[in-house]
């Protein structure tokens, strides 16, 4: 029996020697006299690269030399084009990215072209519940000028209020809506809250407000205050051909592809 047992420990530790595991290097790793090198001949490999718009991509998954993953995100492809879109209402969200797109863009270069496309309720929402305040307004029409690139802008959809008042503030010869746009001109709704004194503290504030609005469009258009406060007493739409006359716009756009431009971002993702 001890014999037994001891061919069969002994026929049990040769099969183990016989089939001890290799020490294995994988394919994508090749020793150098210098270290690990990366090769390409492995079905995915990793790097760091920096997608459109500056952010870094970490962790990029290559196969067969393709790229997989997800893509940039749109807002960066577009700043890439110096292209800013406001496409909600002016609440501080929005303005704290579109500012600090102008800023960025006037960093990148002082002399091209920013083109602001709008299509935004304004300060309030479609339904004319008010979501923001003025000075959101107030704060991207002074980063309008304050930036050295000329800005364009462009109207599709809806200018309403402060959005109207931003599409005024474009470079003069460079302000445009598509032919559908609509634009309307109103007065800022106050959102006062409280007791009487702070609504009319508020009031007071409001009414400021209404008169600096009014200001920035009466400069941009041409024309005196009080008639653009007697315009913005009561809510004024105005068709594109209409802002032309107004003189809050510049041009129509109504030729396909007055904007095309290249995607050069196309060269910074490979």
């Amino acid at each position: 029996m001890f014999g037994i047992r001891a061919a069969a420990v002994f026929l049990l530790v040769q099969s183990s020697c016989a089939f001890k595991p290799i020490a294995f290097t994988p394919r994508n790793q090749v020793q150098g006299q210098q270290g690990v090198l990366p090769s390409n001949t492995w079905g995915s490999q990793t790097s760091n690269q920096m997608v459109a718009g500056g952010a870094e991509r970490g962790a990029e998954e290559y196969y067969e030399g393709v790229r997989i993953g997800p893509p940039p995100d749109l807002p960066s492809l577009l700043l890439h084009n110096r292209i800013v879109y406001i496409g909600m209402p002016l609440v501080p969200a929005v303005t704290e990215l579109v500012i600090a797109e102008l800023l960025y863009l006037n960093y990148e270069s002082t002399s091209d072209p920013i083109t602001m496309y709008i299509n935004s309720s304004g300060t309030t929402t479609a339904t004319g519940q008010a979501v923001g305040f003025e000075t959101e307004a107030f704060a991207i029409a002074d980063v309008m000028k304050y930036v050295r690139p000329p800005v364009h802008t462009v109207a599709l959809g809806q200018a309403f209020g402060a959005a109207a008042m931003l599409l005024s503030q474009g470079k003069r010869g460079h302000r445009y809506a598509l032919p559908n746009a609509t634009i309307l001109l109103n007065q800022p709704k106050s959102q006062a809250r409280g007791q009487a004194s702070d609504i009319a503290i508020k009031a007071r504030e409001v009414i400021h407000n209404r008169k600096t609005t009014c200001d920035l469009i009466a400069n941009a258009c041409g024309k005196s205050s009080e008639e653009v406060m007697n315009d913005c007493s009561r809510v004024k739409y105005l068709q594109p051909d209409e802002a032309v006359d107004y003189g809050l716009i510049d041009k129509v756009i109504d030729t396909k592809g007055a904007f095309s431009v290249n995607p050069s971002f196309l060269g910074a993702l490979q």
